[in-house]
Order: C-alpha cells, then sequence, then structure tokens
C-alpha cells in the first residue's frame, strides 16, 4: 500500500488509520482500498470533526463501501464486536478502519476476529 494516508497495517488486508477527513476518501480509493469502517462516533471530537453522514458520502462518490460503527475508546460491548465481525465477513477488501487514533479500530477488530 501507498503511504498516502496515515494507516497501520493490522492484517494482509486489513488497516487502521486515524481520523479521516472526507478528502481522504478518494485517496483511499486510489490506494486499492475496496471499503471503510468508521468506529468515531459522530461530535466525539466536536464540531471539526467530519460527520459519518459526510464521509459516507464522499466514500460512495470515491466507489467505496462505507459502514458506521461507533464505538467508545473505552469499551466495546458483546454487540458491536459481533457486529464488527459481520461487516468482516461482509465488506470487500482491502477494508480500512478508522477512529480518533486508529486504536480502538484495531482493538475492535481484533476482538471480532477472535469470538
Amino acid at each position: 500500500m501507498d503511504a498516502s494516508l496515515p494507516i497501520q497495517a493490522i492484517a494482509a488486508d486489513v488497516f487502521v488509520a486515524p481520523q479521516l477527513e472526507a478528502d481522504a476518501m478518494p485517496i483511499a480509493a486510489r490506494m486499492g482500498f475496496k471499503s471503510v469502517v468508521c468506529n468515531r462516533p459522530d461530535n466525539e471530537g466536536g464540531s471539526d470533526q467530519p460527520s459519518s453522514e459526510r464521509m459516507s458520502q464522499s466514500a460512495a462518490a470515491a466507489g467505496l463501501q462505507f459502514a458506521y460503527l461507533p464505538v467508545s475508546g473505552a469499551f466495546q460491548t458483546p454487540e458491536q464486536v459481533a457486529a464488527m465481525a459481520k461487516l468482516l465477513q461482509e465488506l470487500p477488501r482491502p477494508l480500512l478502519m478508522y477512529c480518533r487514533s486508529g486504536a480502538r479500530s484495531a482493538n475492535l477488530y481484533r476482538q471480532a476476529i477472535s469470538g
């Protein structure tokens, strides 16, 4: 993968990133990603944070599938872990997950695959 975005590989076809902006979606598509998952709740970082709706629209315009699965940084419920496991089965890869720093996305992924 090209290093145009601040991404980290956590599996062969799954990557995490810190908060992205809407203009990152076409870059992600050019890098070869097929889908994006937002794990950061809307407005967690204040009004400057792009909404999941804006990110979804930008992802769709770039030809990417987009899923919004907001989770707390401190704890992910069994239902959220199960929802992520389902997304991992359904979404095309390579997959890019993001949150504030990338850490909660990585943790959620690890929980979802160990389920």
